[in-house]
């Protein structure tokens, strides 16, 4: 390779080098800050698990509510991105809000740093999440799908007409999430695994009859 081939070449690897070190500081700061909530996450072990420095993570991020910021942005944008590529046409409207309430409930249980990130957000009263605005409108995608289902079965005489979006959207996840959020209460308490492998199929199924049979309920 010739000088001048090299010389611009690495300005492209720098770029790529530097996007792989920052992805990896999310990656681990999302452990970090879903375990430990946004007070007690440590950047001096979020450093050392990712081999850089605190400086280093600073100048991605700014601070440690940049990078926390961060965290909730790349974990919103995560589920946005699902819902927004989720392959609804050709479907009736009731298969269309099925496969919505599954493919919810598919994401929260593999993500259950997800489900600690909101609960701790929660708790600090949204405070990050209205200061950031990329995700004052992350939450249209989802509410923007809902409404295009709702009202194609609302048109097609299948759908009540006295719920919008956000209800079906607030049904969904609170399914979801409060099986995720609670299955050690649970467990303690009655003895059953709310995420026990031979159930899942299961409540993935219970989740979608319940829904589809509340919005078919006129």
């Amino acid at each position: 390779m010739s000088p001048k081939q090299t010389s611009a070449t690495e300005p492209a690897k720098r770029r790529r080098n530097s996007d792989l070190t920052r992805e990896n500081i999310i990656e681990v700061a999302t452990k970090e800050f879903a375990d430990n909530g946004f007070a007690g996450a440590r950047v001096d072990v979020i450093a050392e698990r990712t081999h850089t420095t605190k400086r280093m993570i600073y100048y991605y991020f700014s601070d440690k509510e940049g990078l926390y910021t961060a965290v909730l942005e790349r974990s919103y944008r995560e589920i946005r991105e699902k819902e927004k590529a989720l392959e609804t046409e050709g479907l009736d409207p009731v298969a269309a809000i099925r496969a919505l309430a599954e493919l919810t409930f598919d994401h929260h249980e593999r993500h259950p740093d997800f489900i600690r990130l909101v609960a701790n957000e929660n708790m600090l009263r949204g405070e990050h999440i209205r200061k950031s605005a990329a995700l004052s409108g992350l939450g249209a995608p989802a509410a923007d799908l809902l409404s295009q289902i709702l009202a194609e079965g609302q048109d097609a005489g299948l759908f009540r007409t006295d719920v919008d979006a956000l209800d079906v959207h607030m049904i969904i996840s609170s399914y979801c999430v409060f099986r995720m959020a609670n299955k050690y209460t649970w467990d303690a308490l009655f003895g059953r695994d709310l995420t026990a492998a031979e159930s899942r199929e299961h409540q993935r199924k219970m989740l979608a009859d319940m829904l589809s049979a509340y919005l078919r309920d006129a």
